[in-house]
């Protein structure tokens, strides 16, 4: 049975995305980012990739209005 709160996706890395987000004071967009890019070949393939390509198009977006 799969830990729900901490899933073999996340626990079977070296370090888990939410530790290195945490420790490195990541931006929200920008973990989920590295949380959908380190599990995609374990849980939702390219769905999670799109994912992390959604979240990094938009903190573009921002980072972009941000310029002007």
């Amino acid at each position: 049975m799969e830990n729900n709160i901490e899933p073999n996706h996340y626990t079977e890395l070296s370090i888990s995305p939410l530790e290195y987000i945490c420790e490195n004071n990541i931006h929200w967009c920008i973990g989920n980012v590295i949380k959908y890019v380190s599990r995609y070949k374990k849980k939702n393939g390219v769905e999670d990739l799109e994912k992390a390509r959604w979240y990094l198009d938009f903190q573009i977006a921002r980072e972009k209005a941000r310029e002007k």
